[in-house]
C-alpha cells in the first residue's frame, strides 16, 4: 500500500485521525469466526452482534497512548485487569453507535424519538461521518466508472445487488464475479472505496493511501476482442443505471443522522436484479456431451438444454 498527495482533498472522518499502524483487530468478512492476522477465534459483542479479536486489540492499544484519537471509543468502567479492560473498550464502542442520543465526537444530538428501529439501529453522525461520490477511469476499459466513499468499515459477506458470496483476495480487499462491484477497505482509517467496474488501483478518500486491485476477470474474458467488448458492455450497462446523481441528491437529504444499513440498500436499489442479465464466458473445456455432427468439419452439436438457456438469455438482453 502506497501512500500519496492529492490536492483535492476530503475528509470522511473529519474528526479522527488515520491510525499509524493498521487496524487488524476485524474482519473485512462478517461471518469470520476466526483472526485473520493472529488465527484466533473473534469474540461477539453482546446484543450488538460484531467480531472482535481480543489479541490484536490488546496489541493495538498498547502501541498507542490515545487510540481514541483513531477510533470512535469511549469507557467509563474501572477495570480489574488488562482483558477486562479490553472487553469494556470494544463493548462501549460498539453500543456508541447503537444506543448513544448524542455523537461522541462533536456532541450534536442525533435522536431523540422512541422509534426502536432507530434507537437500535447502527447509526452515524452526518457531520462526523461523511459520505462522497465520483468516478473514476476504469483500467479495462478507459472509460468512467462510479466509485462510492464509505465512512464506515463495510464488512458484508454477500453482494448486496445479486446476492451472491463475495471473492476475497485480502484481508481488505472483495468483488463480485457476477456484478463486477469491487469493495476496498482501509485499515489505517476503517473506510471502505465501492468500486462499480474493473481498475488496477484504489486511493484511500482519507489517508490517501494507494492499494492493488487483485480482480480475476478469467469469466468475462474470452480472447476474441469483439466478444469481450460484448460481454463488458452488460456489466457496464449494469452499472450505468446507477444514477450517481440521485444518489448524492439523497446524501445531501440526510439530516443530523443516518442509518448506513439505510445508506447501503439505496446504493443498490437501481441495480438490483439487473445484474441477473449479465453474461459470462465459459471456456469450451467446460464444456461436456458435445458431439460431432460432420467429419472433419467444425460444426459442433450442443446439448438441447444448453442451447435453449443461451437463447433464453438472449432474449432476455433483448
Amino acid at each position: 500500500m502506497e501512500r500519496v498527495n492529492d490536492k483535492n482533498s476530503f475528509d470522511p472522518t473529519p474528526k479522527l485521525k488515520s491510525s499509524p499502524i493498521p487496524i487488524l483487530f476485524v474482519s473485512f468478512d462478517e461471518n469470520d469466526d476466526n483472526c485473520f492476522n493472529c488465527g484466533e477465534k473473534y469474540v461477539e459483542v453482546p446484543f450488538c452482534k460484531q467480531k472482535y479479536c481480543k489479541k490484536c486489540f490488546s496489541h493495538y492499544i498498547s502501541y498507542l497512548d490515545d487510540f481514541s484519537t483513531y477510533l470512535d471509543v469511549y469507557y467509563t468502567l474501572e477495570p480489574q485487569n488488562i482483558q477486562e479492560y479490553i472487553e469494556i473498550i470494544w463493548i462501549f464502542y460498539a453500543l456508541n453507535k447503537y444506543l448513544e442520543k448524542y455523537c461522541k465526537l462533536c456532541k450534536k444530538s442525533l435522536y431523540q424519538g422512541t422509534d426502536t428501529f432507530v434507537i437500535y439501529g447502527f447509526k452515524l453522525c452526518s457531520d462526523c461521518y461523511q459520505i462522497s461520490s465520483g468516478w473514476i477511469k476504469s483500467s479495462l476499459t478507459n472509460k468512467p466508472i462510479p466509485i462510492i466513499y464509505l465512512p464506515w468499515w463495510y464488512n458484508i459477506s454477500h453482494c448486496e445487488s445479486c446476492g451472491s458470496k463475495l471473492t476475497f483476495t485480502s484481508e481488505c480487499q472483495k468483488y463480485c464475479t457476477n456484478c463486477l462491484i469491487i469493495f476496498i477497505g482501509c485499515r489505517y482509517c476503517l473506510i471502505t472505496n465501492i468500486i462499480f467496474g474493473f481498475t488496477n488501483q484504489s486511493q484511500c478518500k482519507k489517508c490517501k493511501r494507494v492499494s492493488s486491485i487483485t480482480v480475476d476477470i478469467a469469466n468475462i474474458k474470452s480472447g476474441n476482442s469483439y466478444l469481450d467488448d460484448f460481454l463488458l458492455k452488460i456489466r457496464v450497462n449494469i452499472h450505468n443505471n446507477l444514477k450517481i446523481a440521485e444518489f448524492n441528491e439523497k446524501i445531501k437529504k440526510i439530516g443530523k443522522y443516518f442509518l448506513p444499513m439505510s445508506i447501503g440498500s439505496s446504493i443498490y436499489q437501481t441495480v438490483e436484479g439487473q445484474s441477473k442479465s449479465s453474461m459470462e464466458w465459459i471456456p469450451y473445456s467446460q464444456f461436456t456431451n458435445i458431439k460431432e455432427i460432420g467429419e472433419g468439419g467444425f460444426d459442433l452439436k450442443i446439448p438441447k438444454l444448453l442451447a435453449n438457456i443461451f437463447l433464453n438469455e438472449v432474449k432476455f438482453q433483448r
